[in-house]
């Protein structure tokens, strides 16, 4: 696993393009590219005040720019523009609740959005490395207790969030055999960009304030001095700190656009980044994946004061799988990973974070100082 130095060895001066870059997790991975020393262009919808976006950088970034990844125009013409060398996909609809409300806009946004990203990179020769991040939740889930998810099995999520997501799967891999196959390549004049997928498990970490997640909401209740209402106490789900998948995201986009650690930028070896293009799970140990009520236990637990949650199942709740947990097997031994945090410890550094905003402070300094402290840890 390489760490913060390798990694600044080769975004640092790197053009590299995001989309959805003021979302939750594309707040924390702007930020970190930054801190790596990489040019960011950021595509997204606008951040809305109060969001972590907002937050991080109450003044946009030069290179951010409002948009739709629905609209095919605007994105490529902005992408032939910036001429990035490495692009992360993380524009999306990511609520399972919403996606049964608003369906339509769902796949609009998570299969066309990411047919839009794939056919403006066709015309884009800078590009050499592109990662789309999808999720856990795209695999056909029949609620097996015990059964962790291979990068192999059936892609076939049950709602339209989920299943918008596994067709975004299955186009991205349509996409790299039919337009990004080198060995189809004729003329021999372009390199071609290498493409992976990354499906992460469920992500904690301070700063996100979307609608129906628990930590979000957990934050809400003891904000206002109200008990924290869990809707699915009993459900499984594999939790992680958000800078964990983002250290395997910014690794795998290296990699495979040929980085090899010590070398220099300029002699990284594009023919052996080959073998790492391709699929992955990536989440926590085993032990970590918890229901979502041993979540809100550690949340409680970390938060002290009055904090105190209470069960409000649904009866008739929309469909969300009971158990879900992922094999990571293929990461660790592609890239020797092993996660930081425990999710003990992702739960600690999340209140830590939102303990701070609600205190007031330089939320950014603070955010950085957790990028430091996570990279200073050692995997377990």
């Amino acid at each position: 696993m390489i760490g913060f130095d390798d990694l600044k060895e080769f975004y640092k001066g790197r053009r590299v393009f995001v989309t959805g870059h003021t979302g939750f997790k594309g707040s924390w991975l702007t930020l970190l590219l930054e801190e790596l020393g990489a040019e960011v262009y950021g595509y997204s919808l606008p951040a809305k005040e109060g969001e972590l976006f907002s937050i991080l950088y109450p003044k946009p970034p030069i290179y951010s720019f409002e948009g739709d990844v629905r609209n095919y125009e605007q994105l490529r013409s902005l992408m032939e523009w910036a001429h990035p060398e490495v692009v992360f996909h993380l524009a999306a609809q990511p609520i399972v609740r919403e996606s049964y409300l608003f369906p339509r806009e769902t796949y609009e946004t998570n299969v066309m959005g990411t047919v839009n990203l794939l056919e403006s990179i066709r015309h884009i020769p800078s590009v050499r490395s592109v990662l789309n991040v999808t999720t856990d939740k795209v695999y056909e889930n029949n609620d097996m207790e015990h059964h962790a998810f291979t990068e192999e099995e059936k892609l076939d999520g049950f709602d339209p969030y989920s299943n918008s997501k596994s067709c975004s799967e299955i186009l991205t891999h349509s996409y790299q055999k039919s337009f990004f196959n080198e060995e189809k390549e004729e003329n021999g004049q372009r390199v071609l960009p290498r493409i992976s997928t990354a499906r992460a498990g469920n992500v904690i970490g301070g700063g996100d304030f979307a609608k129906d997640r628990i930590v979000p909401d957990a934050v809400r209740a003891v904000v206002r001095g109200q008990k924290i209402g869990v809707r699915n106490p009993y459900s499984v789900r594999p939790y992680q700190h958000v800078l964990e998948p983002l250290l395997v995201y910014l690794e795998i986009a290296a990699r495979q656009a040929g980085f090899v650690k010590g070398l220099c930028k300029e002699k990284f070896s594009y023919e052996q980044g080959k073998r790492f293009a391709g699929y992955y799970n990536v989440g926590p140990s085993v032990e970590d994946a918890i229901t979502t009520g041993e979540l809100t236990d550690l949340f409680v637990k970390f938060w002290g004061e009055t904090a105190a949650w209470e069960n409000l199942s649904e009866k008739n709740a929309p469909h969300e799988a009971g158990f879900l947990q992922l094999n990571t097997n293929k990461v660790r031994r592609t890239f020797q990973w092993e996660p930081r945090y425990t999710v003990k410890d992702a739960v600690k550094e999340t209140v830590a974070w939102y303990k701070a905003w609600s205190e007031g402070k330089d939320m950014r300094k603070f955010s950085v100082e957790q990028i430091q402290h996570f990279f200073c840890e050692s995997p377990r």
